[in-house]
This record gives structure tokens, sequence and C-alpha cells, in this order.
């Protein structure tokens, strides 16, 4: 059915091409990604211009602004007392109908893919995340397992809350980052039913090695390898070859997972016998290294992928990338030896025609 255009929605497999201040950086990244055709989990983004409205026609854009002026980082109470009443307001004022009713009907529509209503994902994407020299990571929030578009537009309005809290606030004025032309954008996906799940880093962030690909993963959501939570295993992949130079089995020894209601994740302790045993298979494995390479060239830099292989998916079309970003720790020092030339064919893409779900993050961003 064809999506009528609207200001306020842009689904990630929407062919418009991505525009950061529309989109922020996280939800252009997955448009992005989309189009490259790597295996986003489906969703659509509330654009900046859903945000901007509703400030704009609610009159609380100008009180935002008063609010913040004159702020001294140093008077952290201060700031406290800003951020808390205009998380207040943006939280309780209503937003207009004709926004209310796009993003309702792009939620909708993203259900109707399914045989069932799914639990979704509701994400934070400024405009000002992840740009070099200023990483917002864990600046916003992500609100996981949510039912209903009542919850969802809860937490669309608390992801734009988010953008005034204390962290957020001192961040920017720490940092020189004006709040003139700050906006937020949303991500909404669906979850994923994660399996196994965990990071790749495209070279060896131990010895800055360009040609290595290393994978952490761990049964599961990722977030309890992206927390250091579990010990994951350790895998090194050679990037020219896609074939496994060494590993470690880690311990493993819990794992998040879905309760029966799906409504929330919950810490369970892992078997011994997979504990003791490798969570991928070696065509996981290099599936995954695979996947990684790809984002790589795509952003023509070293990324750092988080991955999760779907349960509810069949093998061969269960891998899904949550989420790529620069690798941003390691990629500046000097490499063991230089990179690997690109091949001229891209690597097989992952078969996307049944993905269905959603992410988790390394952090509340």
């Amino acid at each position: 059915m064809p999506r009528p255009p609207s200001p306020y929605v842009q689904f990630f497999d929407d062919p418009t091409e991505p525009v950061l201040e529309l989109l922020g950086g996280k939800c252009a990244s997955l448009v992005s990604m989309t189009a490259a055709g790597m295996p986003v989990p489906p969703g659509f983004a509330v654009t900046t211009a859903a945000y901007d409205t509703f400030l704009d026609r609610s009159g609380i854009g100008a009180e935002i602004r008063t609010r913040l002026a004159g702020l001294d980082p140093a008077d952290v109470r201060s700031v406290d007392e800003a951020s808390t009443a205009i998380q207040e307001l943006v939280c309780t004022t209503p937003v207009p109908d004709d926004v209310r009713a796009d993003v309702q009907a792009a939620f909708e529509q993203l259900q109707a893919a399914f045989a069932e209503p799914v639990a979704v994902a509701v994400r934070s994407s400024a405009t000002a995340e992840d740009l070099p020299g200023a990483s917002f990571a864990g600046q916003q929030d992500t609100y996981l397992w949510l039912h209903g578009f009542d919850a969802v537009g809860q937490h669309i309005r608390s992801c734009w809350g988010s953008l005034y809290t204390s962290r957020a606030i001192l961040y920017r004025l720490r940092n020189g980052i004006a709040d003139d032309g700050l906006s937020m954008a949303v991500a909404v996906q669906k979850m994923v039913n994660a399996r196994a799940a965990g990071v790749a880093i495209t070279m060896n962030p131990t010895t800055g090695d360009r040609s290595k690909i290393t994978i952490d993963a761990s049964w599961g959501v990722g977030e309890m390898v992206v927390s250091g939570q579990v010990t994951p295993d350790n895998l090194l992949v050679d990037k020219v070859m896609l074939s496994i130079v060494s590993e470690t089995v880690g311990a493993k020894h819990a794992e998040l997972v879905p309760d029966t209601d799906g409504r929330r994740l919950v810490e369970r302790d892992v078997d011994p016998d997979r504990r003791a045993r490798r969570c991928l298979t070696d065509a996981e494995v290099l599936a995954v290294a695979a996947m990684a390479k790809r984002a790589e060239r795509h952003y023509r830099c070293p990324q750092d992928v988080e991955w999760a292989l779907d349960a509810d998916l069949p093998a061969g079309q269960d891998l899904l990338l949550l989420q790529s970003r620069p690798e941003t720790v390691h990629s500046n020092a000097a490499p063991t030896r230089p990179a690997p030339a690109a091949p001229a064919a891209a690597p097989t893409a992952i078969n996307l025609s049944a993905i269905t779900a959603g992410f988790t993050t390394r952090s509340a961003s």
C-alpha cells in the first residue's frame, strides 16, 4: 500500500535521500544503511519537522529558550531546575493533531507488516549526535519493548524531552554546542528477539591492525556484551580472506531474553553446555564479518558494529545490523600494516526479504 507523503515521518526504506537536519544522526544512518542493502531492522523516523512543529505551534519553544539562556555549567542546581521544567513542558504539552495522526498512521503501517502486533523500540536521534569531535552517545534516551501507539507516542515525547536532561544541557554548555538549531528526530523499530548478539569492530583494537575484524558474541541480547557484564566469545577474522584467525570461548554465564509476555528483558543463567561452546557457527561468524566489512566500505572508515541473530527468522535471513558508527578509540592509531584494498565486488548481501526485527544499544543513546 502506498505511503502518503508526510513531512513528519520517513520510513527507513524510503528511497528519499537521508538528510541529517531532518533525521538526526542515528536515523540518517539507518536510512543510509537500508539504501545500501544492509540488513537494518524495519522502522521509521519521526522527523525533526515533527519536533519543530510541536515546539512552534505550542509556543513552548520560546519558553525553552528563555530557561536555557544564561545558564552556567558551574551552577549545576540551576541547570537541574531548568531541565526539570523543560522536560515537564515537553512531556505534558499537547502534540498538534496532524503530527500525531501522521505518526500514528506510520506506526500502524509498520505493525501491518506482521501477522501479530509486535513490540518496538523508540530511540532518540539528535541532529548533533555522532558528529566527529562531538559524540552525543548516551546523552539521549532509548526505550525498549513498547506495545501500542499510546506507549510509543508517550516515549517519543520522552525522547524529545531527553534533549534537555541535565546531562545533555551540561554536555552542550561545556563543549560550546549551541542550542539554536538543535532538534530531535526519533527512530521507531521492531524489537529483535536475539538468540545471540554482540559487537564487530573492523580492525584489531589491540594492535590497530585494519586487516582484521574482531567479533565479540554472547547468548541473548547484546547489552550484556557491550556493558561488559559477561565474558563473550572473542574471534579474530581475516578481513581479506574472511577466515577465522583465532578464537577464545568466553564464559557467557548469563543472557538477557524477553520474558513470557515480551514486555521486558530478564536475566537468566546460561546452562553449562552452552557456556562451554561458541554461540556462533563458522558460517555465522563469517556472515557477521562480511556485514561489518560492508559497513566499513559504505562509511569508508573503521566501524564499530552492533548486530544480532533473530530467533524468529530462518537461518540465512536472521542476521541484523543494529547500529554502525565510526570506531573512535583506536582507529586514529597507525595500523600494524596497511589495510587491504577493497575488492571490486561487494560481499554477497544477506537476504533481506524477511527481516522483521529491532535493536538494543550499548548505551541509552
